[in-house]
């Protein structure tokens, strides 16, 4: 295991050659997809952060680092249809498993941010609670789904700007519900979710 200098994130977990990281963005929205990442890094990249912890430029300017640097990277979305059909947690996984299925190399190990996961193929994993805040591959991992939802969302809000996706990408803010309960719910709102499934259930009663 090696550690960078000036307290940053650990570069690895395993002693495996390849050991990708995977992570996801949007799982708690109201509407979009779920994105994840899978990032087999080749060396360290100094700055790498749980991507909540930066600001949207640094997120920006290290996925373009990230993305030249890597040995491996693959991003993969699961739509709002999906994540009502088969559930949140479901579909995060799924997108982890479709990120990985990209990957140009198959790794030898897998780390994982969060607690929950399905075993992929045969190879061995590790679930790492706030991983994104220990190891760089899921770190970048976690910048290379945010940065590809957040430019999802911000496309999206072209075609729906009454929902100003372009600032709360999909989330539950004030803003966004009270949008919600103005103009209704769209074909990107996750039906199985909060206040849209309210609105939902009582379309069903009328």
């Amino acid at each position: 295991m090696e550690r960078l200098k000036n307290k940053e994130l650990l570069f690895s977990k395993s002693t495996y050659s390849s050991e990708a990281g995977c992570d996801e963005a949007g799982r708690g929205c109201l509407a979009g997809p779920v994105v994840a990442a899978a990032v087999v890094l080749k060396s360290p990249i100094p700055g790498l952060n749980d991507s909540k912890k930066l600001n949207e430029k640094q997120r920006n300017s290290l996925a373009e680092l990230i993305k030249s640097e890597a040995l491996a990277y693959h991003i993969a979305f699961v739509d709002e249809r999906k994540i009502d059909e088969i559930n949140i947690l479901k579909a995060s996984i799924l997108a982890m498993h479709l990120a990985l299925d990209g990957l140009r190399i198959r790794p030898e190990y897998i780390i994982v941010d969060g607690n929950k996961f399905t075993p992929y193929e045969s190879v061995p994993h590790t679930c790492v609670i706030k991983g994104d805040g220990i190891y760089q591959s899921i770190a970048a991992a976690s910048i290379l789904a945010k940065t590809a939802r957040d430019a999802y969302m911000k496309q999206m809000h072209e075609t729906y700007p009454h929902y100003q996706w372009h600032i709360n990408k999909g989330y539950p803010t004030k803003l966004h519900v009270n949008t919600i309960k103005k103009f209704g719910i769209c074909s990107l709102h996750r039906q199985t979710f909060g206040i849209v499934r309210e609105m939902c259930q009582t379309k069903l009663l009328d």
